[in-house]
C-alpha cells in the first residue's frame, strides 16, 4: 500500500543552492509527523513540493500514490499556511466556501461545528478579521474537507491559547479519522503533543526522522541528586555531573541501572528525574549537524 504522503529523493535547487536536497519522508495514513527546522532549513519549500505548487529539481513527491500537482492528488489533500492571505471583500462564510470549491468537497455539517468551536463570526468580511480570525477561516476550510492528507506549515500562528487547543483537538480527530498530518511549527510543544515522530530538517537536509521516544534517548535524561553520593563521572551511561547547592546534577544517556546500583551505596535524600523536551533533543540535534568536524 502506497504512504499517504511520501517524498523520494526530493530536491529543490535555487540559483544554484540547493534549498531542499534528497529529502526522503513518508507519512502513512492516521500519523501525525512533526516538521522540524530553523527559519531558512527548506520546510516551506518542502511543502510546497508536496503540494505541487513547485516544480522538485530532482526526486518525487507523491500524494496517495499519485504525482504531487496531479488533479487526484490536490483532490485529497488540504493546506494551511502560517501567513493566510484571503479576498478582502468577502465574508468569512463566503472565502470558507470559495476554497472548498477550490479543492472540490467540503463536509457542511462540520465546517459549522468548526465554525462554532473556533467561535468565528462567519459573516464578518475578510478586512475586518485579524490575523488570528484569518488563520481560522484557512484552519475551517482545511479541516471541513475531510482531505486524507493535510500539509500544515505553522497553522497555529496568530491564535490565542484557547483556540491552539481546539486546533490539537481537530487534529487528534483528524488522526482518529485516519488522515494523514505533516505539521511544520515552530512551536514545539504542539508537536511534542501532537506527533508520534519527528522530522528534522536543516539547510535542506534530513538531520533526524524518528519517534519521539527515540529520539530522546540520544539527550538522555536528566538526574537530580540531594545527598552525599561522592563522584559519579565514571559511572556507566553519565556523561556530565554537575554540582547543585546539595548534591549533583547527572545526565545519563541510556539505561540509568547503572546510576541506580550506584547511588545505592550511597546517601540520597532526594532524587529527581526530568526527561529531555523536544525542544532541547531539536537542539542537540541541530548543535550536532553545526559541529566542525572533529
Amino acid at each position: 500500500m502506497a504512504h499517504a504522503l511520501e517524498a523520494r529523493k526530493l530536491t529543490k535547487v535555487f540559483g544554484g543552492a540547493p534549498a531542499v536536497d534528497s529529502l526522503e519522508l513518508s507519512v502513512d495514513a492516521g500519523e501525525v509527523v512533526g516538521f522540524l527546522g530553523p527559519n531558512g532549513a527548506g520546510k516551506t519549500t518542502t511543502l510546497r513540493m508536496l503540494l505541487g505548487l513547485l516544480r522538485p529539481t530532482s526526486g518525487e513527491a507523491m500524494i496517495l500514490g499519485h504525482r504531487a500537482g496531479t488533479a487526484y492528488a490536490r483532490e485529497h489533500a488540504a493546506y494551511v499556511s502560517g501567513d493566510v492571505s484571503l479576498w478582502p471583500q468577502l465574508t468569512g462564510r463566503e472565502a470558507i466556501a470559495f476554497l472548498g470549491s477550490l479543492h472540490g468537497s467540503l463536509d457542511a455539517a462540520y465546517r459549522d461545528r468548526l465554525i462554532e468551536i473556533f467561535e468565528l463570526d462567519p459573516e464578518k468580511r475578510i478586512r475586518a478579521y485579524s490575523k488570528g480570525n484569518r488563520q481560522k477561516v484557512a484552519l475551517v476550510a482545511a479541516f471541513a474537507t475531510r482531505a486524507e492528507v493535510l500539509l500544515l506549515d505553522e497553522p497555529t500562528s496568530g491564535l490565542d491559547p484557547l483556540m491552539e487547543r481546539v486546533f490539537r483537538d481537530c487534529i487528534i480527530e483528524a488522526q482518529q479519522r485516519g488522515q494523514a498530518v505533516l505539521l511544520s511549527s515552530h512551536m514545539i510543544s504542539e508537536v511534542e503533543h501532537l506527533c508520534g515522530r519527528v522530522a528534522m530538517i536543516r539547510s535542506g537536509k534530513l538531520v533526524s526522522v524518528a519517534d519521539v521516544e527515540e529520539l530522546g534517548a540520544h539527550v538522555g535524561t536528566e538526574f537530580e541528586i540531594t545527598g552525599d553520593v561522592g563522584d559519579l563521572r565514571g559511572v556507566k551511561g553519565v556523561t556530565s555531573v554537575s554540582a547543585l547547592p546539595d548534591g549533583v546534577r547527572v545526565q545519563v544517556v541510556g539505561s540509568p541501572d547503572a546510576l541506580l546500583q550506584a547511588l545505592a551505596k550511597t546517601h540520597v535524600t532526594s532524587l529527581r528525574t526530568k526527561e529531555a523536551s523536544l525542544e532541547e533533543i531539536f537542539l542537540s540535534f541541530y548543535d550536532q549537524s553545526t559541529a566542525p568536524p572533529s
